[in-house]
Order: structure tokens, then C-alpha cells, then sequence
């Protein structure tokens, strides 16, 4: 793309839906020092794209076909590790973006955010910084030096948060592990720890909790 200003920051965009991929591109192209440069629907696609050109910044949505944003991320942190991501997502920040900032991605936006605030978490993370939400600060200071109990799900790793969360949702295992690629097994494995590190006993259950924590969409 000989028209793209070679200071410009390139942006990758990845989400299944592209209603939402052409919304982002309206508002980035808006701004001169940003460029998206590709899109991607599924993981997979985001793989491949990074290998084959030059990305400055992922924006990158959790759910997707064939590997999901957890899945991508861990293997972006693996490969390309000074790579940054910015997750933009339907879930709350309150419960997501913590657990996926210490998983490795530089910033976490939901998607009602204001389009001025992806403007700016991208510019941030593009010079090595990280970005959160006004808000999401706040409720870090808020809760910096409390003595606060912390929620049920916390102590699950961040596959077994997966897996809670694709079960919360009604998910068959046998869709969780296809699209997990493990196996219904190993899905069942997970659902037990999750079961009895929260300690619950039906899929309901989950469901429940997960409604009440503000974990569903």
C-alpha cells in the first residue's frame, strides 16, 4: 500500500463479525497516524497475517472461530512477544481485563467504549505502554491497600476460566473441546477442578454465578 504514511501506526483488526471490522475501520481511518492495514475473522487468520506482514498493533476480539482471543494471545506472547494487543470485547472490564492484562495483552476495551479511547489505548500501547479504561483505573486505586475478598472465580487458571465461561454460556464439552481443540476428556477434567475449586456442584450453577458476576454478554 504505497499511500499508507510510513510512520503510521499498522493496525491489524480482528473480529468475526464485519459489520463491527468495517466500524473500526471508519473510525481509525479518521486518524491520520493509524492505519488498518488487514483484518482477520478467525484466529487462525490473525496467525497468519502477523507472519506474513509487518503489524504494529493487534485489536483483537475474544470470540472468534477456530482459536479464540485467549488461544491467539497465548501463542502472539509465545511468538511475538514485544507484539502489542488490545482486546475489544463484549465483557465487562471488571472481570475480564484484569485477568487478560496479566495473560499478556497491552490494553482491554469493551465495545461500548468511546471510539476516542481506542484511538488512544492504541497510540499508548504502540510506544510500549499499557491502557485501560478511566474506569478500570478507578476501581484499581479504589482497590489498592483493601483487604477485599476476592471472587469465587479467581482462583481458576486461565484455562480453567475458559472452559468455566464457554459453560456458562450452555456450551456442550464437546463444542468446548473442538473449539479449544482438546478433548472432550480433558474438558471434563476441567469442569470438575472449576466445580470444586468454586465449590459447586451442577452446570447451573455456573450459570448463575456467572449472571450475578457480571461474566455473561
Amino acid at each position: 500500500m504505497s499511500d499508507v504514511n510510513s510512520n503510521a501506526i499498522r493496525v491489524l483488526i480482528a473480529d468475526d463479525h464485519a459489520v463491527v471490522r468495517q466500524g473500526l475501520k471508519q473510525i481509525l481511518s479518521k486518524t491520520p497516524d493509524l492505519v488498518v492495514v488487514d483484518e482477520a475473522e478467525t484466529g487462525l487468520e490473525v496467525l497468519e497475517k502477523i507472519r506474513a506482514m509487518k503489524i504494529d498493533v493487534v485489536v483483537m476480539d475474544v470470540e472468534m472461530p477456530q482459536k479464540n482471543g485467549w488461544e491467539v494471545l497465548g501463542e502472539l506472547k509465545t511468538h511475538f512477544p514485544r507484539l502489542p494487543v488490545v482486546i475489544l470485547s463484549i465483557y465487562s472490564e471488571e472481570q475480564f481485563g484484569l485477568r487478560f492484562l496479566k495473560a499478556g495483552a497491552s490494553g482491554y476495551l469493551t465495545k461500548t467504549s468511546a471510539p476516542d479511547q481506542l484511538v488512544e489505548a492504541i497510540r499508548r500501547v504502540a510506544k510500549g505502554g499499557k491502557f485501560v479504561s478511566p474506569s478500570l483505573a478507578e476501581r484499581l486505586v479504589l482497590d489498592f491497600g483493601k483487604d477485599f475478598e476476592k471472587p469465587l472465580h479467581a482462583c481458576l487458571s486461565d484455562r480453567e476460566f475458559q472452559v468455566f465461561h464457554m459453560i456458562a454460556l450452555g456450551k456442550p464439552l464437546k463444542e468446548i473441546a473442538e473449539e479449544l481443540s482438546i478433548s472432550t476428556t480433558t474438558v471434563s477434567t476441567h469442569r470438575a477442578r472449576i466445580l470444586e475449586k468454586m465449590n459447586m456442584k451442577t452446570n447451573a450453577d455456573l450459570t448463575i454465578y456467572a449472571s450475578q458476576n457480571g461474566l455473561m454478554s
